[in-house]
């Protein structure tokens, strides 16, 4: 393995290398030839696929013990995709021609897990980093992880690619009188249906997609919900004039300025679901696209929300000012009472926990510090694949680009080490008989 033969001949010549990698006798050392790519979820299988595609080998570590844990173990059961399916395919390999055009939770898994036969990705699970330096010694990056037995691996690799992406830890905000609520207070990483909370008042907090979603649910299963609304949020139906919303969207954008694609969005919104200010949901003073570039803000597409928050089986309500026994008191001197609180407040990344890196992310967010599309590259071989909030579209765009660009690197490297060893082939043999 030349990536072996190469930290050999450094370590044999090098004692402060010598020191580094002996600090921790209880740590084994992998070199690895090819990038290391933190992350099994759909960013760290296309970027696997792309690279193997291209010849060019990697490991894949990843913290669960499944592909796509955030899908799999993290999400409630009627989730579907909320883009049409030709927008959410990862490279190379499209979703069967019999699914539908927005995919259910497991059809989306199974397609996952079709992609990583289909690319031979085998991720090693279980495998939490725990740190990620880059050694200038040895010109390769270090990374720790620890197995759920404890035991402790450092990979040693030259390409470094952060897949970690945009939803690896929960959100969990903090609200005076949390200790004193005394009721059942849960992310929606830990939701699965509203069938458990039948007849039961809840307290949705978050009024994006899942949050809208998760009040869906909690309806169709005679729940009582209500939805927390703490910022003004666009409400765009999931689809119009015959075309998915999004799809109309990119459509309409290779013609015309994104303003006047948001005001067309807006007038046929209106005309489809009303003045949502009305119902207590108003409207960002930017369009919805124009947002979405400049804050990542996702709009909501609605997929029958609004039709009970006007009936009034969800009642919308503002923001909390703290919780009581059972009960909330919000920020209008209102105080009510509730079984529940859903916590629809998002996800974050968790890089600056583990990469000790402060060039290409930001400790604030951990999101790369330069915008899309030029926050996937870094120095040192370090790589970011799933941080463009533009959702799976850009992931792929990511991934190929990650692809070509280590690429050109191996072959380099290969050719120079061709080079090197044809040299010294070429070389005359001493004489011993002198």
């Amino acid at each position: 393995m030349d990536c072996l033969r190469e930290i050999q001949g450094k370590q044999a010549h090098d004692p402060i290398f010598i020191e580094k990698m002996n600090t921790s006798a209880s740590w084994r050392c992998i070199c690895v030839p090819g990038p290391l790519i933190v992350g099994a979820g759909p960013s760290g299988l296309a970027t696997a696929a792309c690279l193997k595609e291209k010849g060019v080998p990697s490991v894949v570590l990843e913290r669960s013990n499944c592909i796509a844990s955030l899908w799999q173990l993290k999400t409630y059961d009627r989730l579907r995709l909320h883009l049409p399916k030709q927008f959410c395919e990862l490279p190379l390999m499209g979703f069967p021609t019999d699914f539908p055009t927005y995919p259910i939770k497991q059809q989306f898994v199974d397609y996952l897990e079709a992609y990583a036969r289909e690319f031979d990705i085998k991720p090693r699970f279980n495998e939490t980093v725990s740190q990620a330096e880059y050694d200038a010694t040895l010109g390769f990056w270090r990374v720790k992880s620890v197995g759920v037995n404890g035991k402790g691996t450092e990979y040693v690799c030259r390409w470094l690619v952060v897949a970690t992406g945009e939803n690896a830890e929960a959100v969990m905000p903090e609200m005076e009188g949390m200790g004193e609520f005394g009721g059942d207070i849960r992310h929606t990483s830990l939701y699965k249906s509203g069938e458990e909370f039948r007849g039961k008042r809840v307290l949705v907090v978050g009024c994006g997609n899942s949050g809208m979603e998760v009040c869906l649910d909690l309806c169709n299963h005679n729940a009582r919900p209500s939805l927390v609304v703490r910022d003004t949020v666009h409400v765009l139906p999931r689809e119009m004039l015959g075309r998915s919303t999004f799809g109309l969207s990119m459509w309409l954008l290779k013609w015309l300025p994104i303003r006047f694609v948001d005001r067309l969005l807006l007038i046929v919104s209106w005309l489809m679901l009303g003045d949502t200010a009305r119902i207590g949901l108003d409207r960002p003073r930017l369009g919805p696209l124009e947002l979405k570039n400049l804050s990542g803000k996702t709009p909501v597409l609605d997929v029958g929300t609004l039709a009970n928050i006007k009936s009034g089986d969800i009642k919308v309500c503002p923001s909390i000012k703290r919780l009581k026994r059972h009960a909330v008191e919000f920020v209008n001197g209102k105080t009510e009472n509730f079984d529940a609180i859903i916590l629809a407040t998002g996800y974050k990344s968790n890089v600056p926990s583990w990469l000790k890196e402060r060039e290409m992310f930001s400790e604030k967010d951990g999101y790369p510090r330069r915008p899309f599309p030029n926050g996937w590259k870094g120095e040192s071989g370090l790589y970011a694949v799933g941080f463009t909030k533009r959702g799976l579209l850009g992931t792929s765009m990511d991934a190929r680009r990650i692809a070509e660009d280590i690429e050109r690197c191996w072959k380099h490297e290969a050719k120079h080490r061709m080079a090197f060893t044809r040299s010294l082939l070429q070389q005359p043999s001493s004489d011993s008989s002198s």
